[in-house]
Parts: C-alpha cells; sequence; structure tokens
C-alpha cells in the first residue's frame, strides 16, 4: 500500500503568497528544511529505504522525531510509503517525483558545501 498526498497546485497565473501564514507553500517549505526534513530527502535521492535504514542513514535523529518528519513529508506528497503486512510490519520509504524535484536542488547544495570544505571538516 502506497500512500502520499499530493498539496493542491496553484493553476496557470495563480500564485500562492508564501508570506501568509495559512500558504500551503509555506507549510511544504517549513517541512522541508526542518531539522531532518532535508536530511530524509538526501538520504532518498538514490533509493528507497526502510525505515530503520533510514534511521542508521541520519546520524543524531531519534525515532520519534524521524517518524514525524516522515509523516510530514508523506502527507505533503513528498515522500511515499509504502507497508508491507508481515510480523512485524516492513515499512519502505521513497521519493515521489514532487520530492525528486524539491530534493534536487538541496542535493546540489550539500554537494557545493561538501566540495569546498576540507577533508576533516567535512566529517
Amino acid at each position: 500500500m502506497v500512500e502520499g498526498v499530493q498539496r493542491r497546485q496553484a493553476g496557470t497565473g495563480e500564485r500562492y503568497d508564501v508570506f501568509h501564514t495559512d500558504c500551503a507553500a509555506r507549510d511544504v517549505v517549513d517541512h522541508v528544511t526542518s531539522r531532518w526534513g532535508v536530511w530524509v530527502l538526501i538520504s532518498l535521492r538514490s533509493n528507497s529505504l526502510r525505515f530503520y535504514e533510514l534511521r542508521e542513514s541520519i546520524q543524531g535523529v531519534s525515532e520519534k522525531m524521524l517518524a514525524q518528519t516522515l509523516r510530514a513529508l508523506v502527507q505533503d506528497g513528498l515522500v511515499w510509503r509504502e507497508v508491507e503486512p508481515t510480523t512485524p510490519p516492513q515499512v519502505t520509504y521513497g521519493l515521489t517525483e514532487f520530492g525528486r524535484d524539491v530534493g534536487e536542488p538541496l542535493t546540489e547544495l550539500f554537494d557545493r558545501i561538501t566540495r569546498r570544505l576540507s577533508p576533516r571538516d567535512a566529517g
């Protein structure tokens, strides 16, 4: 079962008022740029991952924060979620087309930053 809800897109010529607190685009930007949202999108850039693989790839994130971040990104339509009905259930996450589109500039930004750091600074 794959879950995800795409937010309403602005029609031709219609623009979101991104400075208004009720703007749907603002909510998505808040989720993408949250402390863990950026790392989830970068971690999923190459392939889908199970929850525990994602948790291991993002050092420092708690299970609770990862679950909350994933829930918001799935609701925004950036990430899909697939549950295999096994015991225990296996949950896999990946980027939707929208998520790949939004994540691409984040990946480029990350790559630019890491190219400029010396190897000892990069971690």
